[in-house]
């Protein structure tokens, strides 16, 4: 196939510039990993981009704001014998982040895990003042510390969603190559738009992410073709295809950019690094 057919090289422009060395951490850019539809690569593409961003000499902190737990487990944890979460920090004035925060494998990235607890957050929260603001207050204490700070979303757009929304500072849209996906965009970006004019004006989309690519069918290309038509500049040149890689590393519970680092994915995540970095 060649480039001209093929809409993931065609647009896909010069490479991204190596980031300069960083000499000071903070404050950090606090960037949602959000889609309402499930299975269209969020938690891979937190953990692979995080990891991809700490090799790059960045902090990292990677939040695990779904309550089935699968960053966790993609990092190599058991979300159930964690004894604090991310929910002991959103309903617990006396639990400090400190006390939740768990080192990963990958030097200079840190992790929030959570687990089916969770889930009763959201009922716990909708009585609570200022409820879009829990996880923006309990992120306060660490902004200061790190570079980035990667929330990944429950695939809804409900309380959690709404709070990881009106915590950030940017907005990553994973996006799988598949007509279906196209059609929760349109809802999902609704929903930034009203948290925008009612939480936090100063959230921007930084990009789509196009996920779950496969050259080889006609469907993929044409819905990668109708994503940059349709959102233009905000969607990411860096296409993540799909490969049996992934899968292999969330099972291993490691990112793929220590588990396979010369796989193409892992080479996708570093260019995809150097783009979020540039943006």
């Amino acid at each position: 196939m060649s480039n001209e057919q093929d809409p993931a090289t065609a647009k896909r422009g010069p490479e991204p510039p190596a980031p300069a060395p960083v000499t000071k951490h903070g404050p950090a850019r606090i960037i949602s990993m959000v889609n309402q539809k499930g299975g269209v690569g969020k938690t891979t593409s937190t953990v692979s981009l995080g990891a991809a961003l700490a090799g790059y000499g960045r902090r990292v902190l990677l939040v695990d704001f779904d309550p089935q737990g699968a960053l966790s487990v993609a990092l190599g944890y058991n979300p159930n014998e964690m004894e604090l979460t991310v929910y002991n920090l959103l309903t617990d004035p006396q639990c400090h982040i400190g006390d939740v925060l768990v080192a990963t494998d990958v030097p200079g990235m840190d992790l929030l895990p959570s687990n089916i607890d969770l889930s009763a957050a959201e009922i716990q929260l909708v009585s609570e003042v200022g409820r879009e603001y829990a996880l923006q207050r309990s992120l306060e204490a660490v902004v200061g510390d790190y570079d980035v700070v990667l929330i990944d979303c429950q695939p809804s757009l409900g309380l959690l969603t709404l709070n990881a929304l009106t915590a950030s500072t940017d907005v990553i849209i994973p996006m799988e190559t598949e007509y279906f996906a196209l059609r929760g965009v349109a809802l999902l970006k609704d929903t930034i738009d009203k948290v925008m004019a009612r939480l936090n004006p100063t959230l921007r989309i930084l990009g789509v992410l196009a996920t779950m690519y496969d050259p080889r069918t006609l469907h993929s290309r044409e819905v990668l073709e109708t994503v940059q038509k349709a959102f233009g500049d905000q969607v990411f040149t860096t296409v993540i295809s799909r490969t049996v890689k992934f899968p292999d590393a969330a099972v291993a519970g490691e990112p793929i950019t220590t588990f396979a680092s010369s796989s193409a994915g892992a080479e996708a995540y570093r260019r995809l690094a150097r783009e979020v970095l540039a943006r």
